[in-house]
């Protein structure tokens, strides 16, 4: 059974070698009076260390991250955060392991880990979503066990309504290369095959300066080769002025709007503002009043080297949208194909979780969602700004906990509160209840294997046991489970390649 795992990394890993051997480092030049000369990047794009040893946790600006810690139940006996899905830590962590660099601790946020993959959650029957809870031993900790909240979406077929896409295109001078500009032509491409004749789509870049050049062009089938030929003749050169490119970009989707249609803006780029408004408080205010227009927004990143994940996991947040990072041609084809419905149509606005737990807890710990905690008031509150759920898809939370001696019976009530999008805004909730009882299963068992690895790349504090090895001797152990998932058994050979290395 090893070898069908095995097999089948070895075969995923290949494609996504093949992917990335397309992706071409072009040469660098000068940085002259803070512009980009040409087409180019300055020589720091790709760090180099004294030794030699590509670094790729340097020239990036990571969003500073503070663990959660244990919470006594004594002291306060409820967690509240905001819910979402985004995915795009996973794919900055599978980049650096692949390309051996040392990894950054603030850029793995072991949520968006875990929510990259599907689990087999329970389909909602009525409401947008499901809830469902596990119960199982905390395999860094035997002292402890972990509670895994599952939420499944319901799918609605992006047919379903009509979509008006404005895509904002960084072309400044550091989005130069195949694996900048080129993966975002290609991630486009694969999103306009999948598209239909009520859609509408919009081009804008941006870069010292914007324009649209496209705009609101019908996306019937003898459209879709001029569509992508604008795309595919975007060129790169210049500064970058994120904020003017926002600004135009929601204007134009205000232009296009559908009333009771999917309007977003689907921005790609490295995040590094640096002309006009360029601090994450700046785009911070900004983008939370563009919220108010109806109009989502997603946020794909690109590019390793002077990478602002800080700023585009802002905009994510405060823009009612989901950020995904492409580091190759295969997760392109990932958001713009397999994820495509989650990734462009939101069923659950402001949506937060909450657990209370009993006195047969002694203490408990969020894993991961370090950033988005909540107030009570917050999360009783339907005014209070959350996460945003796509159609289809998962999303996972984990709490490591301590129950007392001999406790039985009712351990902790959990419950989702979201805004339900399907053609209403109205408020609706989903509760559960976790016993001593509550099963374990295969989707939780992974979802701590992918916790537990997580711990270990961020050197966390409360990793405890927590060790690669470990992760990949239980991985071995419901191998069927794995192989019938090309993702998850892509992490299976990810894991092999960290063991492999010397820096985790």
């Amino acid at each position: 059974m090893r070898k069908k795992i095995l097999t089948l990394a070895t075969a995923v890993t290949a494609a996504a070698i093949s992917a990335a051997a397309c992706f071409g480092f072009t040469g660098c030049a000068a940085k002259q009076g803070g512009n980009w000369v040409g087409n180019y990047y300055p020589d720091y794009y790709f760090p180099t260390s004294p030794d030699g040893e590509e670094n790729g946790g340097d020239n990036y600006q990571y969003g500073s991250i503070t663990e959660s810690p244990f919470v006594d139940v004594a002291q306060g006996s409820s967690s509240y955060f905001s819910l979402d899905r985004n995915t795009a830590g996973y794919s900055y962590v599978r980049r650096q392991i692949e390309n051996d660099y040392k990894i950054a601790a603030d850029s793995v946020r072991v949520e968006e880990l875990i929510n990259y993959f599907d689990y087999s959650y329970p389909e909602p029957e009525t409401e947008a979503v499901s809830l469902t809870a596990y119960l199982s031993a905390c395999p860094w900790n035997e002292s402890n066990m972990l509670v895994t909240l599952g939420v499944k979406t319901q799918t609605v077929r992006l047919d379903a309504e009509n979509g008006n896409y404005v895509f904002l295109v960084d072309v400044s001078g550091s989005m130069s290369g195949d694996d900048r500009l080129g993966l975002a032509k290609y991630g486009f491409n694969t999103f306009v095959d999948n598209l239909g004749e009520g859609d509408v789509v919009s081009i804008v870049k941006y870069a010292s300066g914007m324009e649209v050049v496209m705009d609101g062009k019908e996306c019937a089938d003898e459209n879709k080769d001029g569509i992508k030929a604008t795309m595919n003749g975007l060129r790169a050169g210049g500064a970058t002025n994120g904020a003017g490119g926002l600004e135009l970009a929601y204007q134009t989707a205000q232009k296009h709007f559908i009333t009771g249609g999917n309007n977003r803006v689907v921005i790609i780029s490295d995040g590094d503002f640096n002309v006009g408004r360029d601090s994450t408080d700046e785009m911070k205010e900004m983008i939370e009043e563009k919220a108010k227009s109806g109009i989502y927004l997603s946020v794909i990143g690109v590019g390793m080297g002077n990478t602002r994940d800080d700023m585009l996991e802002t905009l994510a947040t405060c823009g009612n949208g989901n950020y995904a990072y492409l580091d190759n041609k295969t997760e392109a084809n990932k958001v713009f194909g397999h994820d495509l419905n989650g990734t462009l149509k939101t069923v659950a606005k402001d949506a937060k979780a909450g657990v209370t737990f009993t006195d047969n807890v002694v203490k408990y710990r969020l894993v991961g969602y370090d950033t988005k905690h909540l107030s009570e008031d917050d999360f009783n509150d339907s005014r209070t700004d959350a996460g945003e759920l796509g159609s289809g898809l998962c999303s996972t939370a984990v709490y490591e906990i301590m129950l007392k001696e001999g406790a039985e019976g009712e351990i902790a009530t959990a419950e989702i509160k979201y805004k339900d999008v399907r053609g209403t805004q109205k408020d609706a909730s989903v509760s559960t209840v976790i016993t001593t009882g509550t099963a374990d299963g295969n989707d939780a068992r992974f979802a701590a294997c992918v916790a537990e690895f997580g711990l270990v790349l961020r050197n966390s504090e409360y990793k405890a046991q927590a060790s690669l090895d470990r992760v990949y001797a239980r991985l071995e152990e419901f191998s069927d489970y794995i192989a019938a998932d090309v993702y998850k058994t892509e992490f299976v050979s990810l894991v092999q390649k960290a063991i492999r290395s010397e820096k985790y």
